[in-house]
């Protein structure tokens, strides 16, 4: 939690002065704590977040997209939130609100064992011979675009009642400033959202979506915001059919709730080995764009599941990264055998081991692709012939 090499906040207070604090500066940190929990009230202070703006590489500065902004909160809120969130999760089990389809802020879960959970079941079609017919969804800002009233809900009907007054005061209020270089623009205040960076925002964004509708006759996965739901069947009229029903229960949650769907970003997916083409599907009245091959959580799957397009895509980004830092590992290179075997195996070999769980059963021809690269990344380490 007190990462010494955090970003301050605003308030400039970093982690190393909090480790460092005397007796009674945690004395009176803990008179602040208790009289916080105690009022039901969070200090304005503690609410203030500073955004700044990192720029892309490439990108055209002027452009406002081409920022990637970074929000930096009070670290002191940080600790106040840790202990509240382990206050909750020991008064009220995650099981008990946390659904089962959601893989994201649980403990032990993964987004590989996630990808696992779709592997199986497009396995399982492609053996019986079936269809399955997939979308996958983007939702836009969907940590953003949170509805406070609707969240302040969701909290008074899941959390115990003692939690509601003081997330209702940590919700509303808030402010952040933007910093980019040297300028720092006025304060403005959030409407809507939770806030980025904390410790209680997955909390909250989980519950706002907890009730997300699911359906017997389809599966639904999410991890954090990316969703996708699977319908499979013999026939691919009904798979289609079974699938269209869901995304309109989906669509009227989303209007309910206040969020929004890009239907432009939003990917349609058939899998099975046998020949012809599910129906399309709609959502908001926008066909959903069909695709042969569909990035999800950081593996690349195909209609008939091969991993062709997954290794071969993992194999240009090795090429690049190689170029990269090849005047660490090639033979003109100072470093030591030991040092350069380190390098690759931060650097480089976690570029394609990533899902080797899940990929590793692809033909010997795709494999082969992964194993000469190792040949030839080693030959260059070692200076070999």
């Amino acid at each position: 939690m007190l990462h010494p090499r955090r970003a301050p906040g605003i308030d400039l207070i970093n982690a190393q002065m909090l480790k460092e604090l005397p007796h009674e500066g945690f004395q009176l940190l803990m008179y602040i704590f208790n009289a916080i929990l105690r009022l039901d009230y969070w200090p304005t202070s503690l609410k203030q977040a500073q955004i700044i703006m990192i720029p892309k590489l490439g990108k055209n500065p002027t452009d406002f997209s081409s920022f990637r902004p970074i929000s930096l909160l009070p670290i002191i809120s940080k600790v106040l939130e840790n202990l509240i969130l382990k206050r909750i999760n020991k008064d009220k089990n995650s099981h008990n609100w946390n659904p089962h389809h959601q893989f994201g802020f649980r403990q032990a879960d993964s987004t590989v064992l996630q990808c696992h959970r779709k592997t199986d079941t497009i396995n399982k079609v492609l053996e019986d011979q079936q269809y399955c017919t997939a979308v996958f969804i983007d939702v836009s800002q969907a940590f953003d675009e949170v509805w406070h009233p609707g969240l302040l809900l969701k909290i008074k009907k899941t959390l115990p009642t003692g939690y509601y007054n003081l997330l209702k005061s940590y919700l509303q209020d808030r402010y952040f400033v933007t910093k980019f270089n040297d300028e720092t623009s006025p304060r403005f205040p959030f409407h809507s959202g939770v806030p980025q960076g904390s410790i209680l925002g997955p909390l909250l964004n989980t519950l706002y979506t907890s009730d997300f509708p699911t359906s017997r006759k389809t599966t639904l996965s999410t991890f954090a915001d990316d969703t996708d739901i699977f319908a499979t069947h013999s026939d691919a009229t009904i798979a289609a059919l079974n699938l269209q029903d869901h995304l309109h229960s989906i669509k009227k949650w989303l209007q309910k709730w206040k969020m929004k769907v890009n239907e432009t970003k939003s990917t349609h997916i058939m899998f099975t080995l046998r020949k012809g083409q599910c129906p399309p599907v709609c959502i908001n009245q926008t066909v959903i764009p069909q695709v042969e091959t569909v990035k999800y959580l950081g593996l690349h799957f195909d209609r008939k599941l091969t991993w062709k397009e997954h290794i071969a895509i993992k194999r240009k980004q090795l090429d690049h990264k190689t170029r990269d830092i090849k005047w660490l590992i090639g033979k003109n290179s100072p470093l030591s055998l030991e040092n350069k075997t380190l390098i690759y195996k931060t650097i480089l070999k976690p570029i394609w081991t990533y899902g080797i769980e899940l990929w590793g059963c692809a033909s010997k021809s795709n494999i082969a692709i992964m194993q000469r690269y190792q040949s030839k990344i080693l030959r260059t380490i070692a200076n070999a012939p």
